[in-house]
């Protein structure tokens, strides 16, 4: 799968739940809300100040 900033949290854990490790560390800790299973990785990251396209580089290159 390739990850890119509209890649729904929900569906990078569905289809790659070994990137939950890298989403935790970069500081998304809300992995388990319901919520968060809807949101872009761009939403993701901009409600926790976090730079979306270094966030999109490590899950495609880790």
């Amino acid at each position: 799968m390739v990850f890119n900033k509209d890649t729904r949290i929900g569906e990078i854990l569905e289809n790659a739940p070994e990137k939950a490790e890298i989403l935790l560390e970069v500081g998304m800790h809300c992995l388990g809300c319901p919520a968060s299973q809807m949101e872009t990785l761009e939403e993701a990251c901009d409600v926790h100040g976090i730079d979306v396209n270094e966030v999109v580089e490590k899950l495609n290159n880790n």
